[in-house]
């Protein structure tokens, strides 16, 4: 596809702040695809789109954890709605930490979504844009995943192995006319951590918005960058954060 070809967009998650915030930077012109549960209770989401420029919003349910029915949801849109231009993987729970350290259902729910679901999204959608010979898949990592915490192992052990995951189809796409921008947020202030901060927790150092992630994420995408740091700052602070030594790395708060 051409570069100024106006393929659509694809957001998986399409209740995600920061998923809604990017399609909007991008809808302009385009048909925007939003995947979610309770496809006929997103009107809001359409509306903003609308308002934000897409010539249309379509709306198909999308259910992250039931993964066989991904590949013929994903063949289905790209049939419809193809050829797409970007796909947005903005689905994920954030889940709770203290509960899923004694209740391995709730552990296993989190790796699900954050992890495995993420899996059964991105396979499918990496053979049908190799199939195209472009489109942008976008991923959401975090800083999280990049050294483990104590305070949110389980969360951050997902990240981690979605961060490698996706660095690793991002070499796999490579040549293909295909591609993959890795989003690594730091604490994103919003719906998903409201509950941490009205328990207590303080926002890390360095965090951000929803508008301010979609922001660099854009920026990158137009450049055809592969992968963005939120904010910058982030990346030489955790090449330190890794040299650190464990005695002094688990004392440290989320």
């Amino acid at each position: 596809m051409a570069d100024d070809a106006l393929g659509s967009i694809l957001l998986f998650g399409g209740r995600s702040e920061i998923g809604l915030e990017l399609a909007a930077r991008l809808a302009a012109g385009r048909t925007v695809v939003l995947a979610a549960r309770r496809p006929d209770d997103l009107d809001d989401q359409r509306a903003a789109l609308v308002a934000a420029g897409a010539a249309e919003v379509v709306t198909v349910g999308f259910d992250a954890d039931e993964t066989d029915a991904h590949p013929d949801l994903i063949d289905n849109l790209l049939r419809t709605h193809g050829p797409v231009e970007a796909a947005i993987v903005a689905f994920g729970i954030l889940g709770d930490q203290a509960r899923a350290e004694i209740d391995v259902s709730h552990a296993l729910q989190i790796a699900h979504t954050d992890y495995l679901a993420q899996i059964s999204v991105l396979t499918p959608l990496a053979a049908a844009f190799r199939a195209q010979a472009s489109g942008t898949i976008i991923v959401f990592s975090s800083v999280a995943g990049i050294r483990v915490r104590r305070a949110n192992y389980v969360y951050g052990s997902t990240k981690a192995g979605l961060d490698g995951f996706a660095s690793g189809l991002a070499d796999a796409l490579h040549g293909t006319g295909a591609r993959l921008l890795l989003a690594r947020p730091g604490f994103v202030i919003g719906a998903m951590t409201k509950d941490l901060m009205d328990s207590g927790v303080k926002p890390a150092p360095l965090s951000v918005d929803a508008g301010q992630v979609a922001d660099a994420v854009a920026k990158a995408y137009r450049r055809r960058r592969g992968e963005v740091w939120i904010p910058w700052a982030l990346r030489p602070l955790f090449v330190g954060m890794r040299l650190l030594p464990r005695t002094i790395w688990r004392r440290l708060p989320r």
